[in-house]
């Protein structure tokens, strides 16, 4: 008897309970065509390592399919694929559709163990044109330490080459493009197909597969391709711990080749960070010995304050850290620091600490570091000096150390804080290349002029300009036609007649009202298409993993040509959101935000992004406004990934510098928000005990 497909589902998530023993196999889950966890054509039961990151380029004939995947957590992974089709019009003259893009999800509902295998269901371009539509469960083997076997069923797509029937069900015809198309899911004719994976050496496999694919695009509607055969036969070669090449014999007919980078976020590619080794901590001599050392008459000479700040400050430019501030008494020091270089806030708090203990008299026993972020406190770490002496050495001392750290409100500075006279105002300016990339399989490469003035504790003028030097970015300089205002759709005319143009330009005030409390407003030209004011207060304590906000915005749409008007649209408006920030641990970070975006439009936006120790941030998010799908355009409403990743796991030198993306299947003017550079949340998150635990490690390094 054939089950509802609710009740198959069911069945096969219980049999998450099955099995707890671990895999025999060593083999490592390859990846496919696609650049998902498969065969050749087809996907396999098996999952990537939690938190491993793709980038695949495969091309069959006149297909190519550019796919990003990440393994979300230990059993989801989802990808984002771009795909084009060459000889489009071969059998339809003048239709001139050429790509696609599609988002997968994957979720792995058993794990191999040694009876049982792997098993994964999975859903490809569940919200896109259907040109790559399909349903699929499968179920991988292990046959000792070099074979594999893989058997599945699949639905759409892979459910179109000698179906078995259709077990729950017609499939009914596609809804609305860019919306989950539900009702088609596990619907329709299903298909088996199965493979073989054999590894041969350490770096060379040989893969066979049976498709169910039948290519029915392709083949009978389009004529761009002869799937003459169902067997597909490939090679791939490993090269390393990162990059694997393939190539195959597809479809009886074509030649296919694929290149996969699959990077590791947890391991850096240099192996660790290259800067100045730390200072070792001064040890003090004993009471006993020299109890002359501990008395603290030292505080009343005159020139203390500034032969104690003088030599801190040369300490600490070593590393890039900036002392704000200087207080203290016999017993205890509070120093307020900016960190410019260090990626680890714990690491710029242990340098902090060392380098005290070098330069503070024996008699201060407590040490009290205030990070600032744009001229506001942003938590208080505070070390007991016997602490740093007694663990240094000793086996699990970052562990010991956070038992005896107390991590709290960064609170006001204290009455009698130094501020030396070199610190503010401060300037800082540079001119680096930069890569824009507003579509898939569009990007510019340019120049970008910055410079960053902060003027006081927390009154920060910026501004930028951007130039492009060259690139395959939509020029033309036409109009959308949106039905919505254009706050977004006109890129086009903005990259045209905006070169080079003035991207930011504002003065932002920065500020603590209250205890656990930040505030924010900021004045000027927000970003490349839009000018205002924006206003931000959030609560945020330094224990909880819970931060709520609110923002309120009031902009106009900015001229095209790239400086300072903001008649050619004539268009202003008045955007707000409420926000709700949680950090559900091991890195995943959620977040909720309700309100009214540029358009007028009113919805929601909920987001998960994972975060790594090293800086690595890979997320997703989607938008649901009332901006009906005529209004809105292809794709019904704002979904897309986004990933950013610092330099120094590339490099290996000591910054704090990023480089990151954004990419939607569809991009409209529905759910766009402004992009307001320096919001609270991310401001202060990292010194805060949620971003600060993951990494303490690195206090003493």
């Amino acid at each position: 008897m054939l089950l509802p497909s609710r009740h198959l589902l069911a069945r096969l998530a219980c049999t998450t309970l099955l099995c707890g023993t671990p895999a025999v196999a060593e083999m490592t889950p390859s990846l496919n065509i696609s650049g998902t966890t498969g065969l050749i054509d087809m996907p396999s039961g098996e999952a990537q390592d939690s938190g491993t990151f793709s980038f695949s380029v495969g091309n069959v004939g006149p297909i190519t399919r550019t796919t990003l995947s990440f393994q979300f957590s230990e059993r989801i992974s989802g990808s984002y694929r771009f795909q084009t089709w060459r000889n489009w019009d071969t059998l339809i003259p003048g239709d001139s559709k050429i790509n696609d893009q599609s988002l997968d999800l994957r979720y792995l509902i058993l794990k191999e163990g040694k009876v049982l295998p792997a098993v994964t269901i999975g859903i490809n371009d569940f919200t896109g044109e259907n040109a790559y539509s399909a349903e699929y469960i499968a179920a991988t083997k292990s046959l000792g330490e070099k074979i594999k076997v893989t058997a599945g069923l699949g639905w759409g797509r892979f459910g179109s080459y000698e179906s078995i029937g259709s077990p729950f069900g017609d499939r009914p015809e596609a809804g609305t493009v860019g919306r989950p198309n539900v009702d088609q899911w596990f619907k329709g004719d299903a298909a088996v197909f199965g493979g073989v994976e054999v590894k041969v050496t350490d770096t060379l496999t040989v893969k066979g597969e049976y498709s169910s694919d039948a290519y029915t695009l392709e083949d009978d509607e389009r004529g761009i391709i002869d799937r003459a055969s169902p067997f597909n036969f490939g090679l791939e070669y490993q090269k390393g711990p990162n990059a694997r090449y393939g190539l195959y014999y597809v479809h009886g007919t074509e030649i296919g080749f694929a290149l996969h980078l699959v990077l590791d976020p947890k391991t850096r590619v240099t192996g660790g960070v290259m800067g100045a080794a730390p200072m070792p901590v001064k040890l003090r001599p004993t009471r006993s010995a020299d109890p002359e050392a501990y008395d603290g008459g030292w505080v009343t000479q005159p020139d203390a304050a500034p032969l104690l700040q003088n030599n801190l400050a040369k300490r600490l430019a070593v590393d890039g850290i900036v002392i704000d501030s200087l207080s203290y008494t016999a017993t205890t020091v509070q120093i307020r620091i900016r960190n410019n270089r260090i990626d680890a806030g714990s690491q710029a708090i242990g340098r902090t600490a060392r380098a005290l203990t070098h330069v503070m008299p024996a008699s201060v026993e407590v040490f009290e570091i205030v990070p600032v972020v744009n001229g506001i406190g942003a938590s208080k770490v505070t070390i007991r000096r016997s602490d740093l002496e007694e663990l240094e050495y000793v086996a699990d001392n970052s562990t010991l150390l956070r038992e005896r750290v107390t991590v709290t409100d960064a609170g006001k500075a204290p009455v009698s804080a130094i501020t030396d006279s070199d610190p503010y105002p401060d300037f800082s300016w540079g001119l680096k290349p930069a890569l824009r990339v507003p579509q898939p399989a569009q990007a510019e490469v340019g120049a970008r002029l910055s410079a960053n003035y902060i003027l006081r504790p927390g009154l920060v003028l910026k501004g930028s300009i951007y130039g492009r030097l060259f690139g395959n970015v939509d020029y033309s300089g036409d109009a959308s036609g949106s039905t919505l205002q254009p706050v977004r759709s006109d890129g086009a005319r903005y990259a045209k007649f905006g070169n080079p143009a003035l991207e930011e330009l504002t003065l932002a005030w920065y500020a603590r009202p209250a205890a656990d409390v930040y505030s924010r407003f900021t004045v000027g030209y927000l970003e490349r298409m839009h000018a205002g004011v924006s206003g931000e207060i959030l609560w945020k304590r330094v224990d909880n993993p819970l931060a709520l906000g609110v923002e309120l915005n009031y902009t106009l749409q900015r001229d095209t040509d790239g400086f300072f008007g903001v008649d050619e649209y004539d268009y202003d408006v008045v955007t707000g959101y409420v926000s709700a920030y949680y950090d559900f641990g091991n890195g995943y970070l959620g977040q909720l935000d309700v309100g009214r975006y540029l358009a007028g439009d009113f919805g929601a936006t909920v987001s998960i992004d994972r975060i790594f120790v090293n800086g690595w941030r890979i997320g997703a998010f989607a938008t649901v406004t009332d901006a009906s799908g005529t209004d809105f355009g292809e794709g019904t409403f704002d979904k897309g990934v986004r990933f950013s990743v610092p330099l120094n796991w590339a490099v290996g030198n000591q910054t704090k510098q990023t480089f990151g993306t954004t990419l939607r299947p569809n991009s409209g003017d529905g759910g766009a928000r402004l992009n307001v550079d320096g919001r609270l949340y991310e401001s202060v998150r990292d010194y805060h005990t949620e971003a600060l635990d993951p990494e303490w490690g690195r206090v003493w390094r």
